[in-house]
């Protein structure tokens, strides 16, 4: 895509697509002059308009890709939507690794105010965590967090606060199947996270996620500063609140002895998310924090992108960009997996897009998927992890996780992720346990409505701003929230509903 958007009514993304963006209402008569065509009916914002007439049957393009294949004639000027374009099978070129490249290294690499833990690891917030192992501790994990309020941690400013994390599965799982290995790989990447300077554990105590072979996960931390409770041990509900207010009460000082300092970008892993898209995602928002995610590999830090469902149909971008060919492989695969589990559990893979995607002009999940993988930017993709896998690589990777927003998210903090870029085009209520979430509206008039909820716009792409000055805003915005300043979903106070790890297999 250029750099700059040239000043038009609709928008041409690649020489051979099929389709133009509509930048603003299209009335019928609207003459779009660089493409000498007219609207002949109202076309949406955000919203398609055939550029040439389209053939019953023929691959519709955008972006240069095939989006889904018209299921009537289209005359140009015509809206192109649901009601004529659908799904359909068609080859993918993986060339596998041929697009691969190194970028150029910052030449003075950027710093930030982060924490650094006794593991060499970085936070990026300084919490304490409360962890319910099971459903069945949930309460309880939530009853012990909410007696820390700000007045109670006065004495300990350097301290974020103390967060609960109640989750629902930890029990009617097979203990040695796939789903319990899962959820215990997600609580055990939070126990160790470094956003958390010491984490409590509470379970019930006969639950299928015992506490010791997850402690056994979780490894070494600070001396004093991983405990754990157990509610049929402690003598119940309120003895186990009160237990568990004092083990707080004793991480605090410790935790309240770390202090910012000047850190190289190279400790961060980014999260790159979406949610709530529209048309203008994958023109504004998306691409511009590809450029970001450029920028920030280029000064050694690891950018993670998720969301396996929505990079279906775009695969074929990303096994280009392989640093090797199992990295390729790896990733095929997951795709593989996802359309037999889709079809498991009858279902298929264009059930997405949502109907507020479609409502913003996003017709089908390839459609959707190519504006998607723009979050990754151009760098090489130096990885495929698991599931709340520990990312341990530099540079741009991925993870494969559902599309909904708050499984993904928790699985790529779970892998290590200390802050999480979101953008969305519809207006999504999202923010992450512990990990600041900074939102990225793709339009103006979204920036506009909901500017309480957004932390950058990248709409004024629209406007002529350059993609580079836009994905230079987000790289700074990043280093400001990296370093302590609040996302307007912590100000809100979003996270804590919307940990969620994913349920993965039978509950029985």
């Amino acid at each position: 895509m250029e750099a700059s958007l040239p000043q038009t009514i609709a928008i041409r993304l690649h020489a051979d697509d099929d389709v133009l963006i509509a930048v603003r209402q299209l009335l019928p008569g609207a003459v779009i002059d660089s493409e000498n065509l007219s609207a002949r009916e109202p076309i949406p914002p955000g919203h398609k308009i055939a550029a040439r007439d389209i053939e019953a049957g023929a691959p519709v393009r955008r972006y240069g890709q095939i989006i889904g294949f018209a299921k009537t004639g289209i005359g140009a000027g015509r809206h192109v939507h649901v009601h004529n374009l659908g799904m359909g099978e068609f080859a993918r070129d993986y060339a596998i690794g041929q697009e691969a490249r190194e970028l150029p290294k910052a030449e003075e690499p950027a710093v930030f105010m982060g924490y650094r833990r006794p593991d060499g690891k970085v936070g990026t917030r300084n919490y304490l965590a409360v962890i319910a192992s099971v459903n069945c501790s949930a309460t309880v994990a939530r009853a012990i967090a909410r007696h820390f309020t700000r007045e109670k941690l006065a004495a300990f400013p350097s301290v974020d606060g103390v967060i609960p994390l109640p989750q629902p599965l930890g029990c009617g799982h097979d203990v040695h199947g796939e789903g319990m290995r899962l959820l215990r790989r997600t609580l055990a990447g939070y126990a160790r996270h470094p956003n958390f300077a010491g984490a409590l554990l509470v379970g019930l105590g006969c639950e299928q996620n015992q506490i010791d072979p997850l402690v056994e996960r979780i490894g070494a931390r600070e001396p004093g500063m991983l405990r754990q409770l157990i509610m049929q041990t402690e003598g119940g509900t309120s003895a186990t609140v009160a237990q568990g207010i004092a083990a707080i009460e004793g991480m605090l000082p410790r935790a309240g002895e770390y202090r910012r300092e000047a850190l190289p970008v190279s400790h961060l892993i980014v999260g790159l998310n979406c949610g709530g898209s529209d048309g203008y995602s994958g023109i504004t928002a998306n691409p511009a924090l590809g450029g970001a995610s450029d920028l920030l590999v280029a000064h050694g830090a690891t950018t993670v992108l998720s969301e396996t469902p929505e990079i279906y149909g775009a695969e074929h971008l990303l096994t280009r960009r392989a640093r090797t060919p199992e990295i390729a492989r790896r990733l095929i695969d997951r795709i593989a997996w996802w359309k037999e589990y889709c079809a498991r559990n009858g279902g298929e893979l264009d059930n997405n897009p949502s109907a507020g995607n479609k409502a913003g002009g996003l017709t089908t999940i390839l459609e959707k998927s190519l504006g998607g993988v723009t979050k990754s930017g151009a760098s090489a993709l130096n990885g495929v992890y698991s599931y709340a896998e520990p990312i341990d690589a530099k540079g741009f990777v991925f993870m494969d996780t559902p599309g909904y927003d708050p499984v993904s998210v928790t699985g790529q903090a779970a892998g290590g992720a200390q802050i999480v870029c979101f953008t969305t085009g519809r207006g999504s209520a999202f923010g992450c346990a512990g990990v600041p979430t900074i939102k990225l509206a793709s339009n103006n008039a979204l920036f506009e409505r909901m500017r309480d909820d957004m932390d950058v716009n990248c709409g004024d792409l629209l406007d002529g701003t350059p993609l580079t000055e836009i994905s230079r805003r987000i790289f700074e915005a990043i280093i400001r929230h990296a370093s302590g300043e609040k996302t307007r979903s912590e100000i809100h106070g979003y996270g804590n509903d919307e940990f969620l790890p994913w349920q993965l297999g039978a509950v029985m």
